[in-house]
């Protein structure tokens, strides 16, 4: 298939996920938070930091409220990670490769755009996101149902499915790293009935929690991070998203598994490898916040390479290392 419909669908799917995974930790963090007022300004900082916008933040608002990060994180449309730029981005991508994708999912794309402009012009207030956040994620699964449901399961769907894993892999990170490192507010928290119920709202706006006590029962910091790491079956976990994006790489370049022909094959195998044989007392031990990053950091190298392997347009010895431009964000780190 043409390299331009391969990256405009692998970047829709991205930038829908990417939406969803914005508002969920919008809600994560009002749910870990209680609903606090907006005089906790360094308790919803961390959101603006876990996107990697810090700067673009402090040139804008100066100072982070409750406010201005919400408004910042769902409507801003200089913020290029914000909501209404996400899903405003996945339907430009989306409306350039009509004729790959099905009719009820560009239906579904315009009606998840018109929901979140709507809101944005009529200023709908973020004093109580929730509701906010659930119509996006409903809005996104109903876009992953058609996809699934209505589009063919070849070349574009696993770019589509590859892209969206990749994302989801990358937030689901981020969401954990909040809780481990930037929203407890002290120590003296840790263990305590407060603990418990901040560890229940990470589960729960990562749709882990019924899921989690099926498995595991009691809530217990290792526990939950050792479903939302290294769980092979629970589709938001970040070892499912790197099996399940292997198995489309794999379908897309036609290689066996163990075996690679470019190379973010290989980086996304060595890396779905590290996955396969670590334990939750290894990733404690080398430091929670310094293996999430590295994880991070070996995800936008594997982006990077499925961008130069299959999207970027090759060049003739002429024209040095000149390549086409890359419109789209890598990640929002």
């Amino acid at each position: 298939m043409l390299s331009r419909v391969a990256e405009a669908v692998y970047w829709m799917a991205r930038y829908i996920e990417r939406a969803e995974n914005v508002a969920r930790f919008i809600d994560v963090n009002y749910n870990l938070t209680l609903g606090e007022g907006s005089e906790l300004g360094h308790q919803w900082a961390p959101l603006v930091y876990t996107t990697g916008d810090e700067q673009l933040f402090e040139e804008l608002y100066g100072e982070p409220s409750r406010e201005s990060v919400l408004q910042f994180l769902a409507y801003d449309q200089r913020n290029p990670n914000s909501v209404l730029s996400c899903v405003a981005s996945a339907r430009e991508n989306a409306r350039s490769v009509r004729e790959s994708i099905t009719v009820p999912m560009w239906q579904q794309i315009n009606t998840f755009y018109l929901l979140v402009t709507s809101a944005a012009r009529a200023g709908k207030p973020l004093d109580e996101p929730n509701e906010f956040c659930e119509s996006v994620k409903l809005a996104s699964h109903t876009l992953l149902g058609l996809t699934y449901a209505t589009m063919s399961h070849g070349e574009a769907w696993h770019f589509a499915r590859m892209g969206r894993l990749m994302e989801r892999a990358d937030k689901t990170s981020r969401i954990v790293d909040v809780q481990y490192f930037l929203l407890l507010p002290t120590a003296h928290d840790v263990g305590t009935s407060l603990d418990v119920v901040r560890w229940s709202a990470l589960l729960r706006s990562a749709s882990a929690l019924t899921m989690y006590r099926r498995l595991h029962g009691q809530i217990t910091p290792t526990n939950v991070a050792r479903f939302l790491i290294l769980d092979r079956d629970f589709p938001r976990a970040m070892h499912f998203c790197l099996m399940r994006a292997q198995e489309s790489l794999c379908q897309i370049t036609g290689s066996q598994f163990g075996t690679f022909q470019y190379r973010c094959e290989q980086l996304m195998g060595r890396l779905r490898t590290q996955l396969d044989y670590t334990s939750i007392d290894d990733v404690i031990r080398s430091g929670m916040h310094e293996y999430i990053d590295q994880f991070q950091s070996q995800l936008n190298q594997i982006g990077t390479a499925i961008h130069d392997d299959f999207f970027q347009l090759p060049t003739s010895p002429t024209e040095g290392t000149h390549t086409s431009t890359q419109t789209q964000s890598q990640s929002s780190s």
